[in-house]
């Protein structure tokens, strides 16, 4: 299946005989910090107008993760919460939100349900073909079905997802990769899939440069000393420890090299004594940047390799400005946010090659490829970069003119109004109260 993409004029044909506004409805498990929110935000916001009436539904996001929740009340865009409808699985709480989902769908009529990540995927799939919409779409930013769960369980999470793709009008794939490894897995059919890769406020990160200097200031971290960085949640599937354990080798490389640990959530303390057992100098820094703690409340050991945990943080440009390297080391990813924002930013970027990222990074060109799990693989490329700062410099310098404009919002929001659109037609559904 070809990448979809608006018509030559750029404006989707609605159907002449709608009266008014396709209603779309479009759910999502929770505003989590990541590229699904920022999407469910960004449309919600755009398509408000005479094409198209969007309401969104979320659930609750969970106390150690980051929330955009004040992303969307900043943008004035307006949501309904699911209580109960976020990650944790519970049989007995998820039947009284397929209810509610049920009363939300028939209390606003959508001609249209989109769903967003794994559990609003599945209740808002079921209580769409309960409620009898018309066409239901569904989007696999990343997915559970492998690194996630044990055998058995994601045995029964695929029979679940091979029953709802029957119930589905398309599934929205971020890239040529992942749409193999979804029908790999015997979800869907190739007719049902659609690639339409995810689309960000760029522009902020087009002028990164000008923040240069700014983060290592306000940490501590001298102007001169190379910094590796990895900008992702403190989850397990993103795999920390293994840039944790290539550290120590690349510090041995490269002299005074900083790595910096952005993001939160509930494995930092876990990372933090991880980091130390491997004998890295840890600083902790709280939300203000200042220093929190550091090993054995000693003087730090700059041979050793200087990790620094620098908690959530929401001046990314600034971020990236100061990172001479990112990294991103996880078991399974959909189409990562934090790659797209760093060749934005024109930082150089090694990744393990999972999901779709390689729709992103291609080797020698837009950076570095290493398998999951290999921390010397990821070292010797990490190394590669650092000493070679022409080289890594001419590839992010590709990575930009490879995501901009082709992964900016405005693209995503035409392709979504020309899908929905199609599928509207194709269907030619009679309703029209």
């Amino acid at each position: 299946m070809p990448h979809f993409s608006p018509d030559a004029s750029g404006s989707p044909t609605r159907s002449a005989s709608l009266d008014r506004p396709l209603r779309v409805m479009r759910i999502i498990t929770r505003l989590n910090i990541g590229g699904p929110a920022y999407q469910a935000i960004f449309l919600t916001e755009r398509m408000q107008d005479s094409e198209f009436e969007t309401r969104l539904l979320i659930g609750s996001v969970g106390p150690n993760e980051g929330s955009m929740e004040p992303l969307a009340l900043e943008r004035r865009v307006s949501f309904h919460k699911i209580p109960g409808l976020g990650r944790e699985i519970s049989p007995r709480t998820d039947l009284k939100i397929l209810f509610e989902l049920i009363r939300e769908i028939r209390r606003f009529r959508p001609d249209i349900v989109h769903t967003h990540l794994a559990k609003a995927g599945t209740l808002g799939r079921l209580a769409a073909a309960i409620a009898g919409v018309p066409v239901v779409v569904h989007t696999y930013h990343g997915h559970v079905f492998h690194g996630y769960f044990s055998r058995r369980k994601t045995e029964l999470f695929l029979r679940i997802e091979r029953f709802l793709a029957k119930k589905t009008t398309r599934i929205v794939v971020l890239g040529e990769a992942q749409e193999k490894e979804i029908l790999g897995f015997g979800v869907g059919s190739a007719s049902q899939m659609v690639r339409i890769p995810l689309g960000l406020e760029l522009e902020p990160f087009l002028t990164a440069e000008s923040h240069t200097g700014e983060l290592r200031r306000e940490l501590g971290i001298p102007l001169d000393a190379p910094t590796v960085g990895i900008v992702a949640r403190l989850v397990p599937i993103k795999a920390h420890e293994v840039l944790l354990q290539a550290a120590g080798e690349v510090a041995k490389r490269v002299p005074g090299v900083r790595f910096l640990i952005v993001g939160d959530g509930d494995r930092r303390e876990e990372l933090e004594i991880t980091a130390r057992g491997l004998g890295l100098s840890v600083i902790s820094h709280d939300r203000g940047g200042t220093s929190a703690s550091q090993t054995n409340h000693d003087v730090v050991d700059v041979k050793a390799g200087i990790v620094h945990f620098v908690g959530f943080r929401s001046d990314l440009p600034a971020v990236y400005a100061d990172l001479d390297v990112v990294a991103l080391c996880s078991k399974n990813e959909g189409l990562p946010v934090t790659i797209i924002e760093a060749l934005a930013a024109a930082r150089p970027v090694v990744s393990t090659e999972v999901g779709a990222v390689r729709d992103l990074i291609t080797p020698e060109r837009t950076g570095l490829l290493t398998p999951p799990g290999d921390p010397t693989a990821l070292a010797a490329a990490l190394v590669r970069l650092l000493e070679d700062r022409n080289t890594a410099l001419k590839w992010a310098r590709c990575g930009r003119e490879h995501v901009y404009p082709r992964l900016s919002v405005d693209r995503l929001e035409g392709d979504l109004r020309r899908l929905y659109s199609v599928l509207w037609n194709e269907g030619r559904p009679e309703r029209k109260g």
